[in-house]
């Protein structure tokens, strides 16, 4: 299984699941509990939420009783990134996902607050073992630069990025940045809300390995060392569906044709997405 991994040594599957929408409709919240259950038992243990998508009720409920098995994060709004901010978001939140700890703890996006009093709210957090690691979410090489100089900044772990075949400015700076720093790189949207899947190259190269699209552009989004995605998928078949992608081993000429397809950067593009 293709891994990531931590400072500590922690190694999560490279296929984690995203929560986006998730447990805001009463009819769909049975399928979507079987769902985030079935990826982890696949070993797809990483589940991301945050404050924004008001579901975190939702996903404390379906983890309540597996705990340990998952790798949790959550995200601080912007406005609520002050010091004293976000440690009572951050408490907000394990209240509402039944917990006492957050594997990691993200910025959701650069606000108005400055980065000097969310790192020293994080490291209190961490200090206090409510947070176990903490980093970032949508934030560009320029600002990450200065953040890792700044005190206990270097301990940020990881920077959550939109990331897939249509989106790809992150691989000119971000990517080889972060790999340096050994700093995790989380792609959320890797299937773009399913907008590639109809195109010809990506249905040719899945008719190739007998594969589906969306398997393909997984496969191609965790090919680098040092990322992960985080696909949302709201049923347990759409889930092994999704796991399967950990198998596909893309080859030069697949890699070669999705290239000309969706041209690699030349140069350097703001963050997509924020």
């Amino acid at each position: 299984m293709k891994t990531i991994k931590f400072s500590d040594n922690t190694e999560l599957c490279s296929l984690g699941q995203g929560t986006w929408n998730m447990g805001r409709n009463p009819l769909k919240r049975k399928q979507e509990t079987e769902a985030l259950l079935t990826g982890i038992d696949l070993g797809m243990t990483m589940v991301d939420t945050a404050e924004m998508y008001a579901n975190e009720e939702f996903v404390g409920k379906v983890i309540e009783h597996i705990r340990n098995k998952v790798f949790l994060v959550s995200k601080v709004l912007p406005e609520n990134a002050s010091v004293e901010g976000t440690i009572r978001a951050c408490e907000n939140s394990l209240r509402k996902l039944r917990t006492d700890r957050l594997d990691l703890y993200l910025l959701h996006w650069k606000g108005s607050h400055p980065f000097e009093d969310t790192i020293e709210a994080m490291t209190r957090l961490q200090r206090d073992g409510k947070i176990l690691r903490w980093g970032v979410s949508n934030i560009d090489v320029p600002d990450m630069e200065k953040i890792v100089a700044m005190p206990d900044g270097s301990a940020c772990e990881a920077n959550q990025v939109l990331y897939n075949l249509g989106e790809r400015g992150v691989e000119f700076d971000l990517i080889p940045w972060s790999q340096s720093y050994r700093m995790s790189v989380i792609a959320y949207s890797p299937i773009a809300e399913g907008r590639l899947l109809r195109n010809p190259v990506l249905l040719k190269i899945a008719e190739k390995h007998n594969v589906t699209p969306a398997q393909i552009a997984l496969a191609w989004t965790i090919r680098l060392d040092g990322v992960m995605a985080i696909p949302k998928a709201s049923s347990s078949a759409h889930v092994m569906d999704n796991f399967k992608a950990l198998d596909i081993i893309l080859d030069e000429d697949d890699l070669r044709a999705l290239d000309a397809t969706f041209p690699p950067p030349t140069k350097r593009i703001p963050l997509a997405g924020w």
